[in-house]
């Protein structure tokens, strides 16, 4: 009997090592006996839907590898979450005609939350429609929220990209308090948790204090208690470097930045808040500030990710091939750390019905006594996932990056409109 094809696809915001998982997982799949094609979907789930399904086959095996110094998602992403089977059955059919046309029998989808939630509505559906195909999810997440895995692929990169930007511009500011500056305020992503503003306090060290303020999700922002620390950061080092998170709230639950709008998951739009505590210390306080986004900088930045970020986006999808050739469904892998000092880590597994749509949020003994930093325990938590310098290859001074076909195959179906 022929051997099944497989289908690979990206979904939700990229990373700068998302395309390593997915050199993991082509090249595992290319040396498994048990599968006979691997596919993606271009777009994501969206491109399986629409058909648009390129061929991994048709790439050199050199370009391949390239991933691995390639930010962004190759095959293209979406922010495109399947509803109920109740809400949107239609869909779900669709997929089964996609999966049936093309002989696929296996299914991995790289993501984070929704992502697993959709890879778990998929294999249940599929195996109720009596065409069964085995559906891994793949971690990936910036945000590091995601239940289960000790860090998710993405995250230590992104870290490692605030921590030395937080140090740098602070040594700038510092230089320049004096006279000019007195407050840079950092704003980063998260959402619901803090993970990623948190990082930013490995920027300290024994030669920099900064940053003085981190504002966390977790944390419900109160703004004069927030003055009230920028006036003795001041005080004391006469400048102040302030990091904080898009998802930053009052206690009633408000956003200190909301766009008005939201994605196509559902989620509110955030981002400007830097600029809202900007106004905040120059109406109150009367102090000169710069302020700057990171936003799509810090989660593409290929030239500074973490060794071991790279390692275990690699590692998760070699794994994600290597279970489903064994039997396994509906599950995702997990990166479990076995010591913090020396650092090991390995990868487990986990049902993905127990990681759907749940958040991982900082614990409290991460957090200061005062809100506005972070602990030691919380920066031996996060100082492995930074380590390590994954060199990518630069030409005429600019970083190298795989250059891949990407066709599609021909098309078997109907038209299909999402």
């Amino acid at each position: 009997m022929k051997a099944k094809n497989a289908i690979y696809a990206q979904s939700g915001g990229v990373t700068s090592v998302i395309n390593t998982t997915a050199c993991g997982v082509i090249e595992a799949a290319r040396k498994s006996k048990n599968i006979n094609k691997l596919y993606a979907g271009k777009d994501g789930i969206v491109g399986i839907l629409n058909e648009e399904i390129i061929d991994t086959n048709l790439e050199d095996l050199s370009e391949i590898k390239k991933l691995k110094h390639t930010p962004g998602g190759i095959f293209g992403s979406c922010r495109h979450k399947l509803k109920n089977v109740e809400e949107s059955e239609r869909e779900y059919k669709r997929l089964i005609e996609v999966f049936k046309a093309h002989n696929i029998g296996y299914f991995f989808y790289n993501g984070g939350g929704d992502s697993q939630d959709t890879s778990n509505k998929i294999a249940q559906y599929t195996k109720d429609a009596g065409f069964p195909v085995t559906c891994i999810g793949i971690p990936k997440t910036i945000d590091n929220d995601l239940p289960f895995t000790d860090n998710c692929p993405g995250f230590g990169s992104v870290a490692k990209y605030i921590a030395t930007s937080t140090k740098e511009a602070a040594l700038d500011v510092k230089s320049m308090s004096k006279s000019s500056t007195k407050v840079f305020i950092f704003e980063v992503m998260g959402r619901h948790a803090g993970w990623l503003a948190a990082s930013s306090g490995l920027a300290q060290d024994k030669g920099n204090s900064a940053p003085h303020i981190i504002l966390l999700p977790e944390v419900p922002f109160n703004e004069n208690k927030f003055l009230k620390k920028v006036k003795e950061v001041i005080k004391k080092e006469d400048y102040c470097v302030i990091v904080v998170s898009e998802g930053t709230r009052y206690k009633n639950g408000d956003f200190l930045a909301d766009a008005g709008t939201v994605d196509s998951f559902g989620h509110k739009q955030l981002g400007g808040v830097a600029p809202t505590v900007a106004e905040m210390i120059s109406k109150k306080l009367g102090l000169k500030y710069h302020w700057a986004i990171s936003d799509y900088l810090q989660r593409s930045a290929r030239h500074i990710s973490s060794q071991v970020d790279l390692d275990q986006a690699y590692a998760v999808g070699k794994a994600a091939v290597e279970f489903a050739i064994s039997g396994e469904n509906s599950i995702m892998p997990v990166i479990i750390r076995k010591k913090t000092k020396p650092y090991s880590w390995e990868i487990g597994k986990v049902e993905l019905s127990k990681v759907a749509n749940i958040e991982k949020k900082m614990p409290k003994n991460f957090i200061s006594k005062d809100g506005f930093g972070i602990t030691t325990a919380c920066k031996n938590y996060l100082s492995p996932l930074i380590q390590g310098e994954a060199w990518a290859p630069f030409e005429q001074g600019v970083i190298q990056t795989a250059q891949l076909k990407n066709k599609l195959v021909r098309k078997k179906l109907k038209t299909f409109r999402i």
